[in-house]
């Protein structure tokens, strides 16, 4: 297999990319909220062979257990966070390693920033979903609909964004509905 070159992130003691070993991620499906479960899954996931896992933060309350657990695990955390951008601040706060964002969903790039910003200071990553249901709209009427085209566009326009803030500890995800379209996108990404 040929890999890429691309630009090495480091998610707490876990290096992604730049000729790093492929690490092993997964999610966790409990309610973050119960502390003592989500913990005992995150070593369920990692005695299973997991480098990273990520944890859903779908509300304040979750921030607030979230840095309980973050305490508690054994592997660096991911937060999983749509449309809030405190809630992406608050578990940076809390010691999430890396954030999941789709700034599609997140607001204005003010908020963006903000995220960023937050991230920088705690030394994070930042994983950026580019998904087929919340392109920009200015790349949605240029393309018509969402083609890997367009996802890899707005790719790069976060891309862009992130660079002049100065911030390149990040890694993207491309997703469409239509499997085929998802794969097209990442191989047009790679090139």
């Amino acid at each position: 297999m040929t890999r890429h070159e691309t630009n090495l992130v480091s998610v707490g003691n876990i290096a992604i990319g730049g000729g790093s070993p492929v690490s092993l991620q997964s999610m966790t499906n409990t309610d973050t909220r119960n502390v003592s479960e989500t913990v005992k899954q995150i070593v369920q996931l990692v005695d299973a062979g997991c480098d990273l896992v990520r944890v859903s933060v779908p509300n304040l309350e979750s921030v607030e257990a979230f840095a309980q657990i973050v305490k508690r695990a054994p592997c660096p955390l991911i937060a999983d966070v749509h449309f809030d951008y405190r809630l992406a601040i608050g578990a940076l706060q809390a010691g999430a390693s890396k954030v999941r964002i789709n700034p599609g969903n997140i607001g204005s790039w003010d908020r963006v920033k903000a995220i960023i910003r937050t991230a920088k200071e705690f030394g994070a990553a930042i994983r950026i979903g580019v998904n087929s249901g919340s392109l920009p709209k200015h790349i949605l009427a240029k393309h018509g609909k969402p083609t890997a085209a367009a996802l890899v566009e707005a790719g790069l326009e976060y891309l862009e964004g992130f660079l002049e803030e100065d911030f390149d500890q990040m890694v993207f995800s491309f997703k469409s509905s239509n499997v085929l379209t998802t794969i097209q996108a990442y191989r047009m990404a790679a090139r």
